[in-house]
């Protein structure tokens, strides 16, 4: 099953009402996909995590090194572009982009095989996972108390019991909507907040301290990804647990995380880690260091589709025998984006709050290429 050609796909919606985190500002949805096709006539698709058009030059400077591949080696491949391109960066956009393939070779080889993806990746544990909603960026040109509170309330009405929202906009701004939100949601949804690395360690600690009655789940991202010290400091200096990672790669970089001691919840995004490949020996560092994973996810249909087979074989720990394995809950964006599901023939819809793994061949998902045409830039 020889590789025959490497497509890429933008895929670009400018947004009526932008939003922040602490990090950047969001005027549009941009997203790649990757299309590989093979001579025997089957096609895999995958996405990639980050900069559409980084993630593009990339992949089209990786192409000549695919094409003649077997697709069903996975792995070489895999070796073979990280060696290649390894000193033009071992983590950011490189691996971002050689995550995008990897993915398209996972759902190649379940075409091939006749079998989910996940059946390939050694099994499912479980086939549904719980779900969690990701929201709270502050919206521009709102009021951020106000317009937060609005937001939360409407999952808690849609029946989430789970929720994530962004801090990072100055302490006390922050403190107050914590408070505002716990107090809005009740004390039976669960919180999280994530702050984008938009804190120095000792800010991050003032806005935990503070908010150390407010029962939050995990404190995401507190500071930035480079400062694994700061890491290791603040898990010393207040008491939420910490989580942090989809802007760490491979497993080189993740081991090196987790031997500092940084974090108690690992997020890798299978589209920014370096793919299913990458991800699949991850889930052994964390056993070995004694964390959670909890995935992150960010992304079209393809992304959503991805992450689904790889929460699907991430092994319970401790193991429950005679019960329903425990899941990670699920990363599900709330953010306007209104072609994340209408690239896919049948959308990853939510039921009684959790998502079902795709069961077909390979990701299990068909693309819908009028709506590739529909979203790409200048359409």
């Amino acid at each position: 099953m020889k590789i025959t050609k490497i497509i890429t796909h933008h895929l670009s919606h400018s947004l009526e009402h932008p939003f922040e985190s602490a990090s950047m500002r969001f005027l549009s949805r941009e997203h790649l996909l990757v299309e590989i096709h093979c001579d025997n006539g089957l096609v895999g698709w995958g996405e990639c995590l980050g900069n559409r058009l980084v993630n593009d030059a990339l992949i089209k400077s990786m192409t000549p090194h695919l094409i003649g591949e077997n697709a069903l080696d996975i792995e070489p491949i895999w070796l073979k572009l990280y060696n290649v391109f390894r000193d033009q960066g071992q983590r950011g956009a490189t691996i971002n982009a050689i995550s995008g393939i990897d993915i398209a070779l996972w759902d190649l080889a379940g075409k091939y095989h006749q079998c989910p993806t996940y059946q390939l990746l050694g099994g499912a544990f479980r086939k549904k996972i719980p779900v969690y909603a990701t929201g709270g960026f502050r919206m521009v040109g709102e009021d951020r108390i106000d317009s937060l509170l609005k937001e939360v309330s409407e999952y808690k009405t849609q029946g989430f019991n789970a929720v994530k929202i962004k801090i990072g906009f100055g302490v006390a701004l922050d403190i107050e909507s914590i408070k505002a939100v716990r107090n809005c949601l009740g004390s039976d949804i669960e919180l999280m907040i994530d702050a984008n690395h938009g804190y120095d360690a000792i800010d991050a600690a003032r806005v935990a301290n503070a908010v150390s009655d407010c029962n939050i789940l995990w404190f995401e991202e507190p500071v930035t990804p480079e400062s694994l010290s700061s890491y290791h400091r603040l898990r010393q200096t207040q008491p939420i647990p910490l989580a942090g990672g989809e802007t760490w790669h491979t497993r080189w970089g993740i081991n090196e995380a987790l031997k500092q001691q940084t974090v108690d919840i690992l997020q890798p995004d299978v589209c920014g880690v370096g793919g299913l490949s990458e991800a699949r020996k991850i889930l052994t560092l964390c056993d070995i260091h004694g964390v959670r994973c909890v995935p992150h996810v960010w992304g079209t249909g393809v992304a959503l589709a991805a992450a689904l087979h790889f929460h699907a074989v991430i092994p319970p720990n401790p193991p429950s025998y005679g019960n329903t394995p425990d899941s990670p809950r699920f990363e599900y964006d709330q953010t306007h984006n209104p072609f994340r599901q209408s690239i896919i023939r049948q959308p990853l819809t939510l039921n009684e709050g959790y998502l079902t793994v795709p069961s077909g061949h390979g990701l299990g998902i068909e693309i819908v290429r009028e709506e590739l045409s529909r979203y790409a830039p200048n359409s």
